[in-house]
């Protein structure tokens, strides 16, 4: 069970502002719903980085986070050279598993453009097999906040 302040710490966001270039765009200028999964990603990587947690690192270590659940709700279409904030948060750190959650709003207008969620499932990369395993617990500590 998390106590308030550790609750609170993971709902700190850490926002990423990023401006649509053009190749992420459509012929209408509108951007292409599979770029929403990059935008999250460069946030969600930075969040960690910020942390004090690399993915390159986990990596040498031996841990993998692959992508085990993607949601993503539309709500307003980003266009090209729209600013973009996405401020993304920890969301549910399970046994095996972290769940990410992004906001990404125009900047111009505040407009939402998207709520997405991203869960990954912690991997043992030696393993061929690759089943769950639970997360390192130094990762979980820095998941959990400052």
């Amino acid at each position: 069970m998390l106590t308030a302040m550790e609750s609170l710490s993971r709902r700190v966001p850490h926002v990423l502002r990023l401006r649509v270039r053009y190749g992420e765009t459509d012929q209408m200028g509108v951007v292409h719903h599979a770029n929403y999964a990059l935008y999250v990603e460069e946030s969600r990587t930075a969040l960690m980085r910020e942390r004090g947690c690399s993915y390159a690192e986990l990596e040498r270590r031996g841990v993998g986070l692959p992508v085990r659940k993607l949601e993503v709700r539309f709500r307003s279409p980003a266009l090209y050279e729209d600013e973009l904030d996405v401020a993304t948060t920890v969301g549910r750190l399970g046994a095996a598993s972290v769940t990410f959650e992004s906001e990404i709003v125009r900047v111009a207008d505040g407009a939402r453009i998207a709520s997405v969620l991203v869960e990954l499932a912690c991997i043992d990369l030696g393993n061929r097999a690759r089943g769950p395993v639970p997360l390192p617990e130094d990762l979980r500590t820095l998941l959990a906040g400052p």
